[in-house]
């Protein structure tokens, strides 16, 4: 398998892996915004609920970070 074909199985799996990240964010942010709706009508409960879901927000956003960073590094050594 040459380079170019190796580099574009790995962009297409970025992108599928991008895709199911974007998908995942969206969930995340509908199931905080629900939360913290509910904690401004005095729900205090839902304020735990909230930051669990921004805590998650977090974790994939530093997950796709990391892929990008590394895709950078592999790219740079080659």
């Amino acid at each position: 398998m040459c380079y170019s074909s190796k580099k574009n199985v790995f962009f297409e799996y970025l992108l599928e892996y991008f895709m199911d990240w974007l998908q995942n964010l969206e969930n995340e942010m509908e199931l905080f915004k629900a939360e913290y709706a509910k904690f401004g009508r005095g729900t205090r409960i839902a304020g735990t609920r909230a930051r669990k879901h921004l805590q998650n927000i977090k974790k994939a956003a530093q997950e796709l970070r990391n892929l990008i960073q590394g895709s950078k590094k592999e790219e740079e050594s080659t």
